[in-house]
């Protein structure tokens, strides 16, 4: 399965969407449509990335999960389009990247429901999954993102809930 690509050099998706990217506004237009706010990083060429779109993404079953439950911006790496950070500054992608510590493509950034306007995303995030993973583990953050298990008290982070998942699923796939 080859992903679309893009004039930019970066995969194309159908709930990627298209925004000013000011993430304030982003978070905004997330919560009215009863979604979470993902800001995903990526690079023209990446390998890591090209795995995400064409393994994970292109499931059907991650996909929809990702339509119905997220709001995805995406950034480009090296990029030099305007970003508008929850703190007010405004930044190409690269020095926001930068800002943030972003060292690896694909990296999602999952955000907070309620952001103090001096936070910065990274400081706002309430999980980040640098680098590229199977479905399984994908689809466990994604809900476990969506159902603000990051939140709960108690013993099961991410590592004993995505555990607890492949138990569950029986499916042997710890990726």
């Amino acid at each position: 399965f080859a992903a679309e690509l893009g004039d930019d050099g970066l995969h194309k998706e159908p709930w990627i969407r298209e925004t000013f990217k000011d993430l304030r506004e982003d978070l905004a237009e997330a919560e009215a449509d009863d979604k979470r706010l993902l800001v995903m990083v990526e690079q023209r060429g990446c390998i890591y990335c090209t795995k995400m779109h064409e393994e994970v993404f292109s499931r059907p079953e991650i996909a929809q999960y990702i339509e119905d439950n997220f709001f995805v911006v995406r950034l480009n790496l090296h990029g030099d389009t305007e970003v508008t950070d929850f703190d007010g500054e405004a930044l190409s992608e690269k020095a926001m990247a930068r800002k943030w510590g972003l060292l690896f493509t694909p990296s999602l950034m999952f955000i907070a429901m309620d952001v103090p306007p001096d936070r910065t995303a990274a400081e706002a995030a309430v999980a980040l999954m640098p680098g590229a993973f199977g479905p399984g583990t994908t689809l466990d953050m994604l809900t476990w993102v969506r159902e603000e298990r990051y939140d709960t008290q108690g013993d099961e982070d991410f590592q004993r809930y995505h555990a607890r998942r492949i138990r569950e699923r029986g499916d042997g796939n710890t990726e």
